[in-house]
């Protein structure tokens, strides 16, 4: 158990334990049920990033042995770890919607 649950686990990517402290900053998650959501979604965040540079590298399909291009298997890695991350993160309940001084649409759009 770490000493300060605030702090982010140890075995995350640098880019993830950035997330985690700036999460940690803008709202306040102090229950175990909500660190451990945010812990798995930024495990996902992870994978998928690993996923991402092994398609970047090998490509987004590979040649069968009968010649067939098939979409390579990182693909269904990164898909679904970027699915079960932002399920992870719809599930903490953040206010994911910038704050506006006022009401009608953002600029730009």
């Amino acid at each position: 158990m770490r000493k300060n649950p605030t702090n982010p686990p140890k075995h995350l990517s640098t880019a993830a334990r950035k997330w985690w402290k700036a999460i940690m900053a803008e709202y306040r998650i102090d229950d175990p049920v909500g660190r451990l959501l945010l812990q798995t979604a930024l495990e996902a965040f992870d994978r998928m990033k690993i996923a991402a540079v092994v398609l970047d590298k090998e490509g987004p399909t590979f040649t069968d042995r009968y010649g067939q291009a098939r979409p390579h298997p990182a693909a269904t890695v990164e898909t679904n770890n970027r699915s079960q991350m932002m399920v992870a993160l719809k599930a903490l309940n953040l206010d994911l919607e910038p704050q506006r001084d006022g009401p009608g649409r953002p600029p730009g759009v």
